[in-house]
């Protein structure tokens, strides 16, 4: 039986971390094109990388840095008890060992979904060179956002990202996280100074509509303006667009949403359980991640029933409902089919295979992730 541990050193031990249609791209860059870059630099690790110093936003189209709370901003679950989004963001910050970006290609954004949109983005830098996703941390916290569940578990952006290896030149991208606090006052020229000069980055890649620098005051045009300047390439990508458009999803109409892929769009799709439009929208099935919580939380009802608290999710679920032809995995090792239902507090899974729950609670820690089927929920 292995031995029992603590869900925060779980964590810890689960590495938490903090395309479709090719778009026409625009290639812009200082002297020689940035395709030209050296991708001879050093291998760096593969796995997430965090550190403490400044956050970005980005979807695969509309990219811009938040300074400010979108008006429009969608109703989403928050994380409970089991573990919030501040928590998470503390859990990823690095203790000593850290891998450097400099002589990267930098994709700059959020990167909350990460969907074919941020996926296209990553190719685009791993073209140049040795791609990184340059994302922000704390960024609710400092706006005064309420928290809310992430799109991805913290725990499985390295298997995405490592999904992602095979389009990116059989690299797997690593992300690199700084401190929204520190940059949050920036202008636009600061920004980029901060990037070549603090970071040495070698590169950006950024979406078409991507803005930057406080109050969001810099656009893509000074982007390269300021990117040639200071010695870095440029590479200005155009907008995944979503084919789609799922009619049974109502995306809100704004400023913001031109028909592009966005984690906004991802989000609704999940409210919606429209599990097959979520999957092309990211490019994978959605993986639903919870930890087990002790016994006492859990309720074993038969052999192949097991229900648990939606306080322990890691991520953000679908639509209460009833999921047939899902995959369970305990640990992302034992794949079973089951059946999930997602009710107002708890979350049920029922397996047509043969599954000791006890033995799995006997581990107090484990983390089971639901893989969902494509058909519609």
């Amino acid at each position: 039986m292995a031995s029992r541990c603590k869900i925060s050193q779980h964590l810890k031990n689960c590495d938490l971390g903090f395309c479709s249609n090719s778009p026409i791209r625009r290639f812009i860059s200082t002297g020689n094109r940035i395709s030209s870059f050296s991708s001879s630099l050093k291998p760096y690790r593969n796995c997430i990388h965090r550190i403490s110093i400044s956050k970005l936003t980005t979807s695969s189209s509309h990219h811009r840095i938040g300074f400010r709370k979108p008006k429009s901003a969608e109703k989403s679950p928050t994380i409970t008890d089991c573990f919030s989004q501040q928590e998470d963001d503390r859990e990823v910050a690095l203790e000593g060992d850290v891998v450097s970006v400099a002589g990267g290609i930098v994709a700059l954004g959020k990167f909350d979904a990460l969907h074919v949109g941020h996926r296209e983005l990553a190719i685009q830098a791993s073209k140049a060179g040795t791609p990184f996703l340059l994302s922000f941390v704390g960024m609710a916290e400092v706006l005064g956002w309420d928290p809310r569940a992430p799109v991805v578990g913290k725990c499985d952006r390295k298997r995405v990202f490592n999904s992602w290896a095979s389009y990116c030149n059989d690299v797997a991208p690593a992300e690199f996280s700084v401190e929204f606090s520190s940059i949050r006052h920036l202008s636009p020229r600061q920004f980029v100074e901060k990037l070549s000069k603090e970071l040495g980055v070698r590169g950006v890649v950024a979406g078409e509509n991507y803005r930057f620098g406080y109050k969001a005051e810099g656009d893509v045009t000074e982007l390269v303006r300021l990117c040639e300047e200071y010695g870095i390439g440029a590479n200005i990508v155009s907008s995944v667009m979503d084919t789609t458009q799922s009619p049974g999803i109502t995306i809100p109409t704004n400023t913001k949403e031109r028909g592009q892929v966005s984690s906004t769009r991802v989000r609704h799709a999940l409210a919606g359980g429209d599990m097959k439009y979520v999957s092309e929208l990211l490019g994978r099935k959605h993986r639903l991640k919870f930890i087990l919580p002790e016994q006492g939380a859990t309720t074993i009802k038969g052999k192949n029933r097991i229900s648990a608290p939606k306080s322990c999710l890691l991520n953000l679920q679908p639509k209460d409902g009833s999921y047939g032809n899902c995959i369970l995995l305990v640990d992302d090792n034992n794949m079973l089919p089951c059946r999930t239902v997602i009710d107002s507090t708890r979350i049920h899974i029922e397996s047509d295979g043969n599954v000791s729950w006890n033995e799995v609670l006997s581990q107090d820690c484990r983390v089971i992730s639901i893989e969902f089927d494509t058909s519609l929920g």
